[in-house]
């Protein structure tokens, strides 16, 4: 593995490495000093064409822990206000001897077409790109998931897929990079995925995607889920009207104190996660954003892991040779 663009580009084995050392970058949060000496001397570009928080802040935090030097890159207040083109903005970084670059561009390819260009040698991650790709997140789902499910079993994580598990993925899955990313890389895993969502906001040729689709959320929700990741509605990719208003779309599909109500009458252990920023009343409700079912904060924290595990793969030894005993 050069480069993490995909989630499709990932094996079972190389999935369940990344998430198996994430385990043991976890630890490191735990510890008085949270400081490995892993990537001592590296440098580690964050170049963020697109606004973000929870990933910028994640992968920083996960780069400094590691102990690499970090320089962050945003396009406001760069050369690229100017005109620069993503090829010499690339090329810069690369004079400057980047050991890593990790990308979140609105175009969907911007990621793969820096890693395949030529114009530079250092590894790429993606942190998403257009309505592409999230690898990162996915990675981390898949994290919080296996938790979940010691949690409930006592089975330890390491080492297991996820097969058995039941998940559904509700809302703007159109427009998601993060869908598109948790249906192949929760496929790859062995959960069966359901869609939920109105027709409109499905991509086309869904029928060629390894899920289930049902455009009926309370029908969803008599499965035996074993989580429901709710999706953000993203009104900034939307150039249309994909349906009738706020209200109608939070009634229909949106995750509320009743819906809410029903998986606890239910006696269910379904998780709620949620890859943020969360629209509170749009396609979640404050009760079920707050409810202990919710695994979003350790969403967050787990990020830092997985983006620590990544790093650690790319930049460290042959892949799927490195020793563990150095963290």
């Amino acid at each position: 593995m050069k480069h993490l663009l995909d989630t499709q580009d990932l094996s079972l084995a190389e999935a369940i490495e990344i998430l198996d050392t994430a385990d043991s970058m976890a630890e490191v949060g735990n510890r008085e000093v949270k400081k490995l000496p892993a990537l001592r001397g590296r440098t580690v570009v964050n170049l963020f064409f697109e606004d973000s928080t929870r990933t910028r802040i994640s992968f920083e935090t996960a780069e400094k822990r590691l102990s690499a030097d970090v320089i962050n890159f945003a396009a406001k207040g760069s050369s690229v206000s100017k005109g620069e083109s993503l090829k010499d903005t690339a090329q810069t970084l690369e004079a400057i001897n980047a050991d890593a670059i990790v990308i979140r561009h609105p175009s969907s390819g911007a990621p793969e077409r820096l890693a395949t260009s030529g114009w530079i040698s250092s590894p790429v991650i993606n942190a998403g790109d257009g309505m592409h790709a999230h690898p990162t997140q996915a990675l981390l789902d898949a994290m919080t998931l296996r938790q979940h499910r010691s949690r409930l079993t006592g089975e330890p994580t390491r080492g297991s897929s996820l097969r058995g598990m039941t998940v559904a993925i509700v809302g703007d899955v159109l427009h998601s990079r993060v869908a598109r990313s948790n249906v192949w890389l929760l496929s790859l895993l062995g959960v069966r995925v359901i869609l939920v969502s109105p027709p409109t906001l499905l991509p086309v040729r869904i029928d060629d995607w390894p899920v289930e689709v049902c455009y009926d959320l309370d029908e969803a929700l008599t499965h035996d889920l074993d989580a429901i990741m709710m999706l953000r509605i993203q009104r900034e990719r939307m150039h249309a009207s994909f349906f009738p208003s706020s209200e109608e779309y939070a009634r229909m599909w949106g995750l509320t104190p009743e819906r809410l109500a029903y998986l606890d009458g239910r006696g269910a252990e379904t998780a709620i996660l949620h890859p943020g920023p969360m629209n509170r009343g749009l396609e979640i409700s404050a009760a079920a954003a707050d409810s202990p079912r919710s695994l979003v904060l350790d969403q967050v924290t787990n990020g830092v892991s997985v983006r620590m595990s990544v790093l650690y793969h790319l930049l460290t030894g042959p892949q799927g040779t490195s020793d563990h005993s150095a963290l």
